[in-house]
């Protein structure tokens, strides 16, 4: 009975393919849809939206030089990929009064390799 469970799992893995790794290059193309309002990396400054340098552990509204929302600044969120995922979904839903008007990006795979670009940038900008 185990093997043929083995046997059926592995059949169903082989016609599904390997699981897809993030892409890191497919998520610095997915954030130009982010870069009118935000930028990352060592010279990057908070203009329309907070930079997003260091932005996983993060919390909501902690840049300083930025002028968040009531909304953001009072929401209690710890920036993590569970919750970055769901906000940039749709961010209007998951903070309700946030300043931000992105419409959101709805593609769970795109959201993944928006996530990996962002994850390789600490608070000072530099790449991981």
């Amino acid at each position: 009975m185990r093997i043929g469970f083995l046997l059926v799992a592995a059949t169903v893995l082989a016609a599904h393919g390997p699981v897809r790794a993030q892409d890191i290059a497919a998520g610095e193309k997915s954030f130009n849809k982010c870069r009118a309002c935000h930028q990352v990396g060592e010279t990057a400054k908070s203009v329309a939206g907070p930079k997003l340098n260091g932005l996983f552990g993060r919390k909501a509204g902690s840049i300083a030089e930025f002028k968040y929302s009531e909304a953001n600044k009072n929401s209690g969120v710890t920036w993590d990929e569970a919750y970055f995922a769901k906000y940039i979904k749709d961010p209007k839903a998951a903070i309700p009064g946030t300043k931000m008007v992105f419409p959101g990006i709805k593609d769970d795979a795109e959201i993944a390799n928006l996530t990996a670009f962002l994850k390789q940038f600490d608070a000072d900008g530099k790449r991981k």
